[in-house]
This record gives structure tokens, C-alpha cells and sequence, in this order.
């Protein structure tokens, strides 16, 4: 049976390596990431919706258009004249990427501002994705807002997804970066983090710490990616492993774990099979990193592609 899934957070105008010291734009960012992934390998019978905010300029007009271009649905986006979509750069070395930003002015920073919007929209839905940078963008008081209406949408039974994604250099404090991401895991039934991040910036010494640190928040299921490591599932109390996927090439690890989450969303969604959903995951990543930047068009990516894999 089909539903409907949507994503928050921010879409930026991203600028990649092209050669000879040209820049190539395209548009991506983790959620909108995430979204483009599942819009890619869901039916059409099931839609997927992005919620974010973006200005009345020139450059948010385009990305609205390259938006919908994907098949992604932008009814429920908010435009705001005041402001323009925030923008990074990507910088390769040896397929690992760091980045520079831009996004003070960012329209997705006002986001949850409308509190009317943001349940409309997710009371829409069957399926809620959000993430760390999500909340990190946020002021208080539409952090709060946003953790309220996505609380709302578990207790209805909904399926919340949450990427913690942690990004120190968004956060002003250490601390607060730890409680917001706490908080939005406690509204969430489903967290997918990155050992390594959790490791880094909460001081858990295994996977296994993780995966209790977080089931003490109350969620129920689990999927931490430990890159080449593989996956640990923890789902209602019962744990099971996949190893990862080689790559046969590493191009660019842009985008990879968004791949792997939206990858992971549109099988469980389909099947309920968490088992399966993490092998075929990890296997469309392994395609994508084999690519030039976030997105990589489907057509790059076969079934038979991610099936060799």
C-alpha cells in the first residue's frame, strides 16, 4: 500500500569541481538528498514532498524548477522575499570531500517559523525524514516548533525517520548541539546515525554503545552505519548485522549516506524487511560513490549496477 513521505530540511546551491578551474552548480543538500534517492527508487504511487523555505530570487526559482524536475513534490515549500537559499563548495582530495558555506541569508533557516505550514504538511504525510542539520539551522524557539509537530506525527503512529548528521560547525555550543540531537531523537521511531559522528562528538566506544545510548531515548528501531565496518540494525530489541558493500571505484563520497538513507526508506517502505533494506542500501551507496557529486541520475545507476554490487 502506498504513502506519502516528506522530508525537512534545507536545499543549498551546491558548486563542484568541472576542471580547468571551472565550477559546475547543481542543487542538493542531506534531506533534499535523501528525497531525491527515495523519489528515485519508490513507485509513483507513492509521493514524496520536500518542506523547506526558499527566497523569490532568480537561483531559488531554478532550484524550485530542478526540484520538480527530480519528481519531488514542492507544494508544501514556502517562499520568502527576504531571503535567498544558502550555498557550499565542494573540494575533492583523493574522493573525500570537505566543503565551504554560505548560508547565513539561507531562507531554510526560517523553515519552521510557520507553525501552521509545517502541520499542515506533515500531518499530509505517512512518513517524516529529518535530520541534525535540520535542527541545526534552527532558532530556538522553531527548533522547538519543529520537534513539537514531528513528536506529534510518532504518537499518531507515523514513521519518523531521523539522521543525527552532526555538524559541530553549525552549532554555536557543544552542548546544545548534543541536547538538540538527543531531543530529536526522542520524537523519532526510526534514527540512522553515523558510528563515526556518534563516536566523535558523544564518546560512545562501540556500536553497541550507540545503539543503547539511543534505545535509552526510546527509539525503537536502529541503523548505524559504521562506513566500511557495515551496518548494525537494532529493531525492537533484535540486533542483526550487513557487511558493507566494496566499491569498485571511489570517485566521490558526496552524498553517500544520504544515498544509503534514502536507498534504506524506499525498500523498508516497501517490503518492512529492515534486513533487506540495509543490503540494498548499501549497495546503491557503493554505485554512488562511484559518481561525480550528491545526486546521481538514475539512469547512472541501474538495477543491475547495484545488484553486481
Amino acid at each position: 500500500m502506498a504513502g506519502r513521505a516528506l522530508l525537512i530540511g534545507e536545499c543549498m546551491v551546491e558548486l563542484r569541481q568541472a576542471g580547468d578551474g571551472l565550477m559546475r552548480k547543481g542543487f542538493a543538500g542531506d534531506t533534499f538528498n535523501t528525497a531525491y534517492y527515495l523519489r528515485s527508487l519508490l513507485p509513483e504511487a507513492w509521493p514524496v514532498d520536500y518542506f523547506t523555505a526558499v527566497g523569490t530570487d532568480a537561483i531559488s526559482d531554478e532550484m524550485l524548477a530542478f526540484i520538480e524536475d527530480t519528481g519531488v513534490g514542492t507544494g508544501f515549500i514556502r517562499r520568502l522575499p527576504e531571503r535567498t537559499p544558502g550555498l557550499y563548495m565542494i573540494h575533492l582530495k583523493d574522493g573525500e570531500r570537505s566543503f565551504s558555506y554560505w548560508r547565513s541569508a539561507s531562507a531554510a533557516r526560517l523553515l519552521a517559523d510557520d507553525p501552521q505550514s509545517l502541520r499542515v504538511a506533515i500531518d499530509a504525510s505517512d512518513t517524516i525524514f529529518f535530520s541534525g542539520i535540520t535542527l541545526a539551522i534552527l532558532a530556538p524557539d522553531a527548533l522547538a516548533t519543529l520537534l513539537a509537530e514531528v513528536g506529534r506525527a510518532k504518537a499518531a503512529g507515523k514513521l519518523v525517520a531521523f539522521d543525527p548528521n552532526i555538524r559541530p560547525r553549525l552549532w554555536d555550543n557543544a552542548d546544545r548541539m548534543r541536547q538538540a540531537i538527543s531531543a530529536g531523537a526522542e520524537v523519532s521511531s526510526m534514527v540512522m546515525p553515523s558510528f563515526e559522528d556518534e563516536q566523535t562528538h558523544f564518546g560512545d566506544t562501540s556500536v553497541d554503545a550507540t545503539i543503547a545510548r539511543y534505545a535509552g531515548l526510546g527509539v525503537k528501531k536502529l541503523v548505524v552505519k559504521d562506513g566500511a565496518a557495515g551496518i548494525t540494525l537494532s529493531f525492537d530489541g533484535s540486533q542483526s548485522f550487513v557487511p558493507a558493500t566494496q566499491a569498485e571505484k571511489i570517485v566521490d563520497t558526496t552524498g553517500a549516506g544520504d544515498s544509503f538513507n534514502g536507498a534504506f526508506l524506499a525498500n523498508y517502505l516497501q517490503t518492512g524487511d529492515h534486513f533487506g533494506a540495509a543490503r540494498f542500501a548499501a549497495g546503491v551507496a557503493a554505485a554512488v560513490i562511484g559518481h561525480h557529486g550528491a545526486l546521481v541520475s538514475p539512469a547512472e545507476i541501474d538495477a543491475s549496477e547495484v545488484a553486481a554490487h
